[in-house]
């Protein structure tokens, strides 16, 4: 089974990197992707440029084969719909179990998702469950786990789609909004960020104005 992580990355931080370990641990997988988001649909677009975002990922992870970096969201210079993302890694792996990771936030709103249903005919979701940011308890999202569940990891792991497995992370008081507020006020953010993004970050002056 392999992974896969898409988010802005604006700037990529420590606590996306601890939490992602956590989860290839926990469900020993082969690796996981991180996908760069290009263009935003329903929100802000990122601060800093994709091909900034994209090099401090590559620079985040350079030393871990844990991880990944991918970029076609990026090249697709395009709005990126994670149905179409997924529909071009099943492509790509028409057989191979996939586990699309999501934060307990973002599942709150799958079902207002483009294309929910045939999001979990391509791949299964692990949903990260942070202390204090539980997932929503209404009817929409329970009769979504219940329809999808799993008995165990193992069921998981084995599952080319359609399961959805919610997993309690470490938490992590980090965030990409803190560190460009931070950087924006001249602080040091060599606690946050692994030093090689810190470098990039002061080279280019990124999130200073």
């Amino acid at each position: 089974m392999i992974g896969i992580f898409g988010g802005t990355f604006d700037p990529v931080h420590n606590g996306h990197l601890i939490t992602l370990e956590f989860v290839h641990r926990a469900l020993s997988l082969e690796c996981i992707f991180l996908i760069p988001l290009g263009q935003a649909v329903h929100r802000e677009q990122p601060f800093a440029n994709a091909e900034y975002r994209f090099e401090m990922l590559l620079l985040a992870v350079a030393h871990n084969r844990d991880f990944v970096v991918d970029d076609r969201e990026i090249r697709k210079k395009a709005p990126s719909y994670t149905v179409d993302t997924l529909t071009s890694y099943r492509k790509e792996m028409p057989h191979l179990p996939i586990a699309f990771i999501v934060g307990s936030d973002a599942f709150n709103h799958f079902h207002e998702w483009h294309k929910p249903d045939r999001i979990l005919e391509l791949a299964n979701l692990v949903v990260m469950q942070r202390p204090g940011h539980p997932i929503d308890n209404n009817e929409t999202t329970l009769e979504l786990l219940e329809t999808h569940a799993c008995s165990s990891h193992r069921e998981f792991i084995q599952s080319p789609a359609g399961k959805i497995l919610p997993l309690e992370v470490p938490q992590m008081d980090i965030s990409s909004s803190d560190i460009r507020r931070q950087i924006h006020n001249g602080e040091d953010i060599s606690e946050y960020v692994p030093e090689a993004v810190a470098r990039l970050v002061r080279l280019h002056r990124l999130y200073s104005d």
